[in-house]
């Protein structure tokens, strides 16, 4: 743990010592009568580079001047474009590059991963989930499952923290996957829990899951761009992400998918197919007899958006410039600043749910008032997140956060605390 000081003055010294001070100026921060605002929501949506605008602008003069033959034709070819996606975030994921897709969108992709990769066989046929996963995961899950006919009451084992509050323990999920070991056919988690901000041990979880002879899955929206992973080196079979919150890629952004290459030339692996994902070298040749491409792309189904692929290579590009060793060096000291300055206002009126294990997230249970509390923040320009029922969300992103703006939320929220539940305790702000 890093020693710190309680002023700004030492938040001051933090940011003119960080490797990173410069690409804060690379992002568009939302700004109010002039004055750039407080923005912590990167788990919710990303900013978005100045890049973005020219990258796309780029896209639409590639097509007013060549029109279909841009796929082939100029300096960057428009079928080129998810190989310059990949090399960036096989960093990132920890992942080797053919063991990834950029494609679709993150739901879209859970249902064609559950089709490839939930096998039900004699009794091996439940999945373990968490209890408190995104509803998004869950609506994916309970329909395809109806869609095979099958009960999700009776398939799902789920995961259950004691209180909605709570992180889990990973000895609880390992427990899980033991005492189910011989029913089950999936183990599919989110890696960050999207509510209280837990990272999961991923690593523990899918040795687990391999000894229990069942496949194991994660939904990464929330730890992508934003924890240190290591798929391939895991050992997971499968993981689906979204683009719009870490990574920066702008709202409804091209998803993408992690398969294990031990996977790809399984033959006996079931997928749902589409010509995007035919081998390349005879793509255009037109055959009915679908013959995939022999690695992760060949679960892609339909012509990308170019436009989006564009957008997430254009906060790639700054992922690279900045070095992502980097980028988590700046992420665990800014997330120990917060925690302390977080400690330093107790626990009277809130606790904070998130454990030791963790992200940029921060997910603070008010235990009264917290929509006042959330509201005024609100106003003195900090841009959090609200969750029902009084828990207020934020996350300080390396790449455009500073110290400084944490030690103004400290601040602010201190005086806040002491204007909404009117102590008698002086405070220092």
């Amino acid at each position: 743990m890093n020693r710190f000081e309680f002023n700004e003055a030492f938040a001051v010294s933090l940011d003119a010592a960080d490797p990173l001070q410069g690409f804060r100026k690379q992002f568009l921060v939302p700004e109010k009568n002039g004055k750039q605002r407080m923005y912590f929501l990167g788990n919710s949506l990303g900013l978005q580079p100045k890049s973005t605008a020219t990258a796309i602008n780029t896209i639409l003069q590639h097509w007013a001047d060549e029109g279909v033959e841009s796929f082939f034709a100029g300096e960057s070819p428009w079928l080129d474009l998810h190989n310059a996606l990949l090399e960036p975030l096989s960093v990132i994921a920890g992942a080797k590059p053919s063991e990834l897709s950029v494609m679709n969108q993150l739901t879209v992709n859970i249902h064609l991963m559950l089709v490839s990769f939930y096998r039900p066989i004699g009794k091996r046929k439940k999945i373990l989930v968490e209890s408190k996963a995104f509803p998004s995961d869950q609506y994916a899950i309970h329909s395809f499952l109806q869609h095979l006919g099958l009960d999700p009451l009776e398939i799902l084992v789920e995961v259950n923290a004691g209180s909605e509050n709570l992180a889990m323990r990973n000895e609880d999920i390992v427990h899980a996957i033991e005492s189910h070991a011989d029913e089950l056919a999936l183990v599919f988690l989110g890696g960050i829990n999207y509510y209280t901000g837990q990272l999961l041990d991923m690593e523990q979880i899918s040795k687990a899951s391999r000894d229990a002879g069942a496949m194991v899955g994660f939904d990464l929206a929330h730890a992508m761009g934003n924890v240190k992973l290591s798929l391939h080196e895991w050992e997971i079979d499968f993981a689906c992400w979204c683009s719009y919150k870490y990574l920066n890629g702008g709202p409804g952004a091209v998803a993408a998918v992690f398969v294990h290459e031990r996977h790809h030339a399984d033959k006996t692996l079931k997928r749902l197919t589409g010509w995007w994902g035919y081998d390349k070298a005879e793509r255009f040749a037109m055959k009915n007899r679908f013959v995939p491409e022999p690695d992760a792309t060949g679960w892609q189904l339909s012509t990308p958006s170019i436009l989006l692929y564009a957008c997430l290579k254009s906060s790639l590009d700054i992922f690279t410039q900045a070095g992502w060793t980097t980028i988590l060096a700046k992420q665990e000291k800014m997330m120990d600043w917060l925690s302390s300055l977080i400690n330093d206002l107790g626990s009277e009126h809130f606790e904070c749910l998130t454990p030791d294990a963790r992200g940029c997230q921060v997910s603070l249970l008010f235990k009264e008032k917290g929509r006042e509390v959330y509201d005024l923040l609100f106003e003195k320009g900090f841009m959090v997140d609200w969750r029902e029922p009084n828990v207020i969300r934020l996350a300080p992103v390396p790449l455009y956060n500073t110290f400084t703006e944490v030690w103004h939320f400290y601040s602010a929220l201190k005086a806040i605390i002491f204007e909404v539940y009117a102590t008698d305790k002086p405070i220092q702000a």
